[in-house]
């Protein structure tokens, strides 16, 4: 009997699959708490964060200019959606991609991310918001337009309790597909994505549709324009802590495919294990 034929016979390569395997989970797990690599996740909520308020808030900015008439309110609308899509897709194995202080403490309040990692996820999504809204400011002026105000038909409180019926749905989303590990994938992107899209469609005419704490901020910084932030601080923080006993009331406790999702998993092939 040759050595591949013992090889084969003794069981040697599916150990030596398992032993691959398990290395990977390993490693991932030590990967989890290394400072080391903070970093990463960090740069990658400050980059993802600037480009979702460069669109969500460009589609305004843009849109206040003789040259940006051609916008529609729905274009506007969707834009967040596709690039939040597209986030997803490029960096969500590496921090969970956030962008949204709501998200972050609900992912903290469900357990699946350390509190310890809250306010460096929160400063980086701050520090993205405010860099495109300077960028806005600097390249088209007129930063205001692209800034979250409710409409002037309804009341501020109907616009609030909007805001946080929209992150309501949207951090159920992004929770429910984070219980699985989906987050990290196709599902978690599609999902997130298109239930962005589909709720500012009629959310935006209401209320600017922000679900985002940050979002919001960013243009009202650079702009000097607080009033009316409440709105966007306290709807969606409300609505994120609604959904987070919401998930628990459907699904228990939380998962460590949760914990994945929302914490990345730095690694190159997120279907390693």
């Amino acid at each position: 009997m040759s050595q591949t034929d013992r090889a084969l016979t003794t069981g040697e390569p599916v150990l030596a699959w398992l032993e691959g395997r398990t290395s990977v989970a390993r490693r991932r797990e030590a990967e989890f708490d290394d400072p080391s690599l903070e970093y990463r996740r960090l740069f990658s909520e400050v980059w993802g964060t600037f480009l979702l308020v460069m669109v969500a808030a460009g589609g305004g900015v843009v849109g206040a200019t003789a040259y940006g008439t051609g916008l529609t309110l729905a274009m506007k609308a969707l834009a967040p959606g596709m690039m939040v899509m597209g986030i997803i897709f490029f960096m969500g194995t590496i921090s969970g991609a956030h962008l949204n202080p709501a998200v972050t403490l609900a992912f903290a309040v469900r357990g699946n991310f350390p509190w310890r990692r809250v306010p460096g996820y929160v400063l980086a999504q701050l520090v993205g918001a405010v860099l495109a809204a300077l960028f806005l400011q600097a390249m088209y002026g007129g930063i205001i337009n692209g800034a979250t105000e409710p409409s002037h038909q309804v009341s501020l409180w109907i616009a609030m309790l909007t805001e946080g019926v929209l992150t309501l749905g949207l951090v159920s989303v992004i929770l429910g597909t984070a219980s699985g590990a989906r987050n990290v994938g196709i599902n978690g992107a599609l999902a997130v994505g298109t239930y962005i899209g589909l709720v500012s469609v009629w959310g935006a005419p209401v209320s600017g549709a922000s679900m985002n704490p940050i979002r919001s901020f960013g243009p009202a910084l650079v702009a000097g324009d607080f009033s009316g932030y409440w709105i966007y601080l306290v709807g969606p923080v409300l609505g994120a802590l609604l959904a987070v006993g919401f998930e628990w009331i459907l699904k228990g406790r939380a998962t460590e495919a949760g914990a994945e999702a929302a914490q990345g998993v730095l690694d190159e092939d997120p279907e390693g294990i």
